[in-house]
């Protein structure tokens, strides 16, 4: 079957959930034995509108950008949506609710091809975007319930939202974490960091309001943790006045690091090298971070939103009470004091990941959607263990 991606900035991934996401069960659905096309921006990859390249057996085509924030996404999204329309793809597979918008287009313009959208998250309440960026992002929330012939979501919390609000059935198909590379086992960068394995509260993802690392710097000058450090690594989105605003309340504490947007070895060590990971977040989908902290056996503290308890219920992590400082600095001080305990969630946490979030099984449930959709038979691939 040929599939085309709508939706992801571009391949390889560097920053970014979804293209994280598409860059783990595209390049699997290909080796089944299918086409997959993604049309990414050239703003992502730098490289020229027109180029066209292969990344693990998928075919990426770069479309033009326009350099505005929001802009950008939508017009990509108008112009793939046309593009993929007049050309015979079975599957046509929308990312993101900002996309869906333009979901209306092939099932206007290609009759044959079957429509999916996949919401990955609530994106019309992050609080990066303004009203008409909103308002357009619950457009194609809307949209979506209105032309998709599937509509997907990562955790079931968003499954209940859809039901709720528009009695619209769902495809609820988790995320998975992301591989990592093999990492320094003397811990060279984060010595060079000034940092001590085991010794650290870790943060990663986007500095983002919604994501609140300010209140995980109120919580920790609260806590004021003996021998240990706070870690923010993420790099901004859109977000330079709200990291200036991190940079100021932080302020001259020396306990707290901000270090950047990290990849390959250097994010795994980071990560491996943790004591405690914290996720503070008001707004998630299915949280890959999280998702990849639990797989490597880091303890972890997170906001009690449902897609956390989900995660972390079951004595797999800590919760705190959502936008509370003080029971947020209490819960930093009870993991600290309390090794053994948080060792046996980390364990319990690990073998969740290990059963239920396998990127081969994620993949091929999505095949599994696309052949049903096009009444093909099921085909027999194999899932490691």
């Amino acid at each position: 079957m040929k599939i085309a991606v709508i939706g992801s900035k571009g391949l390889p991934p560097r920053q970014g959930g979804i293209e994280h996401h598409c860059a783990e069960i595209y390049p699997r659905i290909a080796n089944w034995g299918h086409q997959v096309k993604v049309f990414a921006r050239s703003s992502y990859s730098q490289l020229p509108w027109h180029a066209r390249y292969s990344y693990e057996g998928i075919q990426v085509a770069n479309l033009p950008s326009l350099r505005y924030r929001g802009l950008d996404a939508l017009c990509n999204a108008a112009l793939a949506a046309i593009l993929a329309s007049g050309q015979s793809f079975d599957i046509i597979h929308f990312h993101a609710l900002g996309p869906a918008l333009f979901s209306w287009v092939p099932r206007l313009l290609s009759l044959e091809s079957r429509v999916v959208v996949t919401c990955h998250g609530l994106d019309w309440q992050r609080s990066k975007w303004g009203n008409l960026s909103s308002q357009l992002i619950r457009a194609g929330e809307r949209t979506a319930v209105s032309c998709a012939h599937e509509i997907g979501v990562v955790s079931e919390d968003l499954q209940r939202y859809f039901k709720a609000t528009y009695s619209c059935p769902t495809t609820c198909i988790s995320n998975a974490p992301a591989s990592y590379l093999n990492s320094d086992p003397d811990f060279t960068f984060g010595y060079s960091q000034g940092l001590t394995p085991g010794r650290y509260i870790l943060f990663l993802g986007r500095l983002v309001p919604e994501k609140r690392p300010d209140l995980l710097i109120q919580a920790f000058h609260q806590s004021r943790p003996a021998g240990w450090r706070l870690v923010l690594a993420g790099a901004t989105s859109d977000t330079s006045d709200y990291c200036k605003q991190l940079q100021r309340l932080a302020g001259a504490n020396p306990d707290i690091h901000f270090c950047g947007e990290l990849r390959g070895k250097r994010l795994a060590e980071i990560v491996r090298g943790a004591g405690l990971f914290v996720l503070p977040s008001e707004l998630e989908g299915l949280p890959l971070a999280l998702l990849e902290a639990m797989r490597e056996g880091v303890p972890a503290l997170a906001s009690d939103i449902p897609v956390h308890r989900q995660l972390l219920g079951n004595d797999r992590g800590l919760l705190f009470t959502t936008g509370h400082v003080n029971n947020c600095a209490a819960a930093l001080n009870w993991a600290i004091q309390n090794p053994d305990a948080l060792k046996f969630m980390a364990v319990r946490a690990q073998h969740h990941i290990q059963m239920h979030h396998s990127w081969d099984r994620i993949a091929a449930d999505w095949l599994t959607v696309y052949e049903r959709l096009l009444g093909l038979p099921k085909t027999a691939v194999a899932i490691s263990s």
